[in-house]
Formats: C-alpha cells, structure tokens, sequence
C-alpha cells in the first residue's frame, strides 16, 4: 500500500481533526501542526539518510513547510 495513503489519507482525511485524531487532541490543528504530525509520521517509515520535508497547500498561493 502507499505510505501516504496508509499513515495520513486514512488518519486524516474527512476527519473532524479535534475530536478523532490524536494528534490534535491537545494541539490545535493549524496548518503548521498538520504539516508537523505528517511530518512525524512519515519519518520513521523513510530512511534516515534521506532528507524529507512536508509541503500542504492552503490555497495556491498558500502553504506551510516543515522542516522550513
């Protein structure tokens, strides 16, 4: 299966993130702190000499990265 698929699609989408993720149980889902937890949750399934970062789009003109 796909990792994002797997570890984010099926985690987050079409959640009401407040109340059936985890991961915003006590943080407020910005998009910073999404960006964030797929970040954390990529990591461990991707070798650690290979650099990652996660882009999410708001609006075309409009995102967040992390690592920046």
């Amino acid at each position: 299966a796909d990792l994002i698929e797997e570890q984010i699609e099926k985690r987050f989408d079409h959640k009401n993130l407040n109340v059936e993720c985890v991961e915003f149980r006590n943080v407020n889902p910005t998009a910073e702190n999404i960006a964030i937890a797929i970040y954390n949750l990529l990591r461990p399934h991707i070798l650690a000499s290979l650099q990652i970062s996660v882009r999410l789009y708001e609006t075309p003109r409009n995102f967040v990265q992390y690592p920046a």
